[in-house]
């Protein structure tokens, strides 16, 4: 199938400051692709080349195969984009601009409309320089999911919202997916690109890192196991994958006493690792592969670039 986004060898320069550094992105249709970057990593120049705001130096974006800058008219009428940071019309009220969003891009299912606006629990009368901050988030979340959008870019989709609020929008986004619409998500909060993506890109200094589905990222990374035993496990320490190996007693001679055994392993013996502990006895055990944040930090601790990492 054609990508929705197909973004090869970008690069732009604001003066001598260079914003993107030959950058790769490509999104699959009817998926949500998450776009991770600590601040100044080139997300938000990126999401305006597709959107054909600016204009790359060099490099090719395509969006449905053809070229944002010179087809945005056309290719916004397939699209919604919601920013982290949403201005609206002051005097206006929140229905009215959402009619107002729908009627420049790609229309509006008044159903799904009636069906957010209950769901956020907007209301659409009060005029937008009444709202807070997270409802004229919610305004424009509606507009861009009640419509009938095949593309949606969301970059700090949730900045605002309470965490009710952040797990309707996760809803919706799932609905929308399943209907068929395409997501690029660009979020801080690395726990929803967690919950929401198929794949993920992540970009350092206007460089793609690393891309692929979480599975895939996954590779090559170690995962944790924590254990409560019966006996010390033999072997775990002669194992070259095991790292921050921890071997300790627990509980004296209470009814609950045992070993408390944790450690990071690679795949390669992970099998083995945990063969050692359930020949130990196990009374309990939690196995869990690195998450997200986990995976995009390890992208950038080569370099010591963490300061303005996701939390």
């Amino acid at each position: 199938m054609d990508l929705v986004v197909d973004v090869e060898g970008l690069t732009k320069s604001f003066g001598r400051a260079r914003a993107l550094d030959g950058l790769d992105l490509a999104v699959q249709p009817g998926r949500v692709h998450g776009f991770l970057g600590p601040n100044g990593a080139g997300k938000s120049t990126t999401i305006r080349t597709v959107l054909g705001l600016i204009r790359a130096d060099t490099g090719r974006v395509r969006l449905f195969g053809a070229d944002p800058w010179s087809d945005a008219v056309r290719l916004h009428r397939r699209m919604a984009y919601v920013p982290g940071d949403v201005a609206l019309w002051p005097d206006l009220t929140g229905g009215e601009c959402i009619d107002i969003l729908a009627a420049g891009g790609a229309g509006l299912d008044e159903r799904r409309r009636a069906d957010f606006v209950e769901r956020f629990s907007l209301d659409q009368s009060k005029k937008v320089d009444e709202y807070s901050k997270g409802n004229r988030q919610k305004v424009a979340l509606i507009a861009a999911l009640a419509s009938d959008a095949e593309f949606l870019i969301f970059d700090e989709p949730t900045s605002g919202l309470d965490p009710l609020m952040e797990e309707v929008f996760q809803e919706a986004v799932r609905e929308r997916v399943t209907a068929g619409a395409t997501v690029l998500l660009s979020s801080h909060i690395l726990a929803e690109v967690e919950a929401l993506s198929d794949e993920v890109t992540i970009i350092r200094d206007g460089k793609t890192v690393r891309s692929g589905g979480l599975d895939e990222l996954r590779r090559g990374s170690r995962t944790h196991v924590q254990a409560r035993t019966r006996r010390r496990p033999d072997g775990l320490g002669t194992l070259d994958d095991v790292v921050h190996l921890q071997v300790t007693e627990s509980g004296g001679h209470q009814a609950d006493a045992g070993i408390d055994v944790r450690f990071d392993v690679g795949s390669a013996s992970l099998e083995s690792a945990l063969d050692a502990v359930l020949a130990a006895g196990v009374t309990s055990i939690t196995v869990r592969p690195p998450s997200l944040d986990e995976l995009f930090l390890s992208s950038y601790s080569a370099t010591g670039d963490t300061a303005d990492a996701p939390s």
